[in-house]
């Protein structure tokens, strides 16, 4: 009997051990990437009220944390400068060793087709130059996190994904703007990048957002216009029905497990989906960063964004993107900390994918290499500023503009410049350049009032400033003509 009893005790310590294991979100594992110089919060489970300790390799610290009545446990850790590899172990009595850590320049990369499209390129719709960048990618101090499609109700507490270094089998399936934003920091930066990369194609922005957010009025009173069904809190079936256009079901399901990860900043390519809910965007997006600001509490971090390239929407029934890019311009004002970078020389007239993602990733990393890491002699986006009358002619002048604005091809592309007079009809211009200036005229306009440049759908952009693309405009916007009229 004696026997026995031993022998359960014993079965009985070998249970509460296993239970014991501390449990990490799937982020939290070897070869992850921890941002450089900060306060970084390490978190995970085991049974409730229990002692856990959090041993740092690059400090030889520890640290001590007793875990809730959910078993969650969190600790904030001292990070040094760039480095590694570095160890952290998580010990509850039985530990767990995390190896090949680095210490870097940590960024999430968020939105929906364009920022999830593969280095490979989606069925039929490849992407320029992946082959021979497959040849020369591999770089074991750029890694990246690519979190599983997850849209959900409620919110996740984890996120189903692994680390992996930069080489031709992984870079091949990893989101092509995020690798070569990524790539562009680590060869100016020259210390370890790590993306967390979270998206979802098609997705909508208020997919992105907390219910809180969408509830406030200047929100509300706007995107149930075009989503009548659904009713807060939403239930699994309006997920199933809208997948990654449900309102709140991505922040559930792939952003809220990721929040408190300490980073750097973020950036993001989406907006297409929105296009034909254009005209609250840019508080949409305002309010979304705002709430991904105060939740992950490491202040205003850089948010550097895509604006959409051109496509003709028509192919998919809908029109107007013009507005919506329009909207991006505004929120990249309303929003601090935050720029914008513009694509409308890397458009696909038939394709909503373009092909050019080296132009989406290395525009975003001149934004941050620029204003994050204050790296000298990179070009800058200029934008509209406003324009004069000079007679019958418009003068352009333009902010951010160091150097002179220039068409691509050494002159004006036909039907992309215009003027209207003050009946509001929009002609094609004349147009040409002096120093940094843009003059437009038409014989059939004799007092304009308003220009416009690339307002379409689809263009191929031909106004640059410092081999960078300026961004379609319109002077001022125009009152509303009954149908069949031109001003929109």
């Amino acid at each position: 009997m004696k026997r026995l009893t031993c022998v359960f005790c014993a079965l009985c310590g070998i249970i509460s051990t296993a239970l014991a294991e501390v449990k990490l979100p799937q982020f939290f594992s070897d070869g992850m990437v921890l941002q450089q110089q900060t306060t970084a919060r390490l978190w995970g489970w085991t049974q409730k009220n229990r002692k856990v300790t959090v041993k740092t390799s690059w400090d030889d610290k520890t640290y001590t944390a007793t875990t809730n009545n959910n078993g969650r446990f969190e600790v904030s850790v001292t990070t040094p400068a760039a480095g590694g590899p570095y160890t952290i172990v998580f010990d509850d009595g039985q530990p767990i060793r995390l190896s090949n850590v680095l210490i870097g320049e940590v960024w999430i990369c968020s939105g929906q087709s364009n920022m999830e499209m593969q280095m490979k390129g989606f069925k039929g719709q490849p992407v320029e130059g992946t082959t021979e960048e497959l040849l020369h990618c591999k770089d074991p101090q750029l890694r990246f996190f690519t979190v599983k499609r997850n849209p959900k109700a409620q919110y996740q507490e984890d996120a189903t994904g692994q680390w992996n270094e930069a080489e031709t089998a992984s870079v091949r399936d990893l989101s092509a703007t995020a690798y070569y934003f990524g790539k562009a920091l680590r060869n100016n930066l020259d210390v370890p990048v790590g993306l967390i990369v979270t998206s979802y194609g098609g997705s909508a922005c208020e997919a992105w957002m907390a219910r809180e957010w969408l509830e406030e009025d200047t929100i509300a009173m706007e995107w149930p216009k075009y989503y009548p069904d659904v009713k807060f809190p939403i239930t699994d079936e309006m997920v199933e029905k809208l997948h990654q256009r449900c309102p709140t079901a991505l922040y559930n399901g792939q952003l809220k497990p990721l929040i408190g990860y300490a980073l750097r900043g973020a950036i993001w390519y989406q907006g297409e989906d929105n296009v034909p809910r254009y005209s609250y965007y840019a508080k949409l997006l305002k309010r979304m960063v705002d709430g991904w600001r105060a939740e992950w509490q490491q202040g205003d971090f850089p948010f550097y964004f895509c604006q959409i390239a051109p496509y003709d929407y028509s192919l998919i029934q809908w029109e107007g993107s013009q507005y919506l890019r329009e909207q991006q311009l505004k929120a990249e004002i309303i929003i601090p900390n935050s720029r914008m970078a513009c694509l409308m020389d890397a458009g696909l007239e038939y394709g909503i994918h373009p092909r050019k993602k080296r132009q989406a990733g290395e525009r975003l990393a001149v934004l941050a290499l620029s204003n994050t890491y204050g790296v000298k002699g990179l070009p800058d986006f200029a934008t509209y500023a406003n324009m004069d009358i000079q007679g019958d002619t418009v003068v352009v002048a333009f902010d951010r503009s160091k150097e002179w604005v220039y068409f691509e091809n050494g002159k004006a592309t036909d039907g992309l410049y215009e003027v209207a007079g003050e009946d509001h009809v929009f002609h094609q211009a004349e147009a040409w350049i002096s120093r940094n200036r843009l003059y437009l005229k038409s014989e059939k306009v004799k007092k304009p009032v308003a220009v416009r440049y690339a307002w379409k759908d689809w263009v191929q952009g031909d106004l640059m400033h410092d081999g960078l693309p300026v961004s379609s405009f319109r002077s001022r916007p125009t009152p509303a003509l009954p149908k069949g009229g031109n001003n929109q």
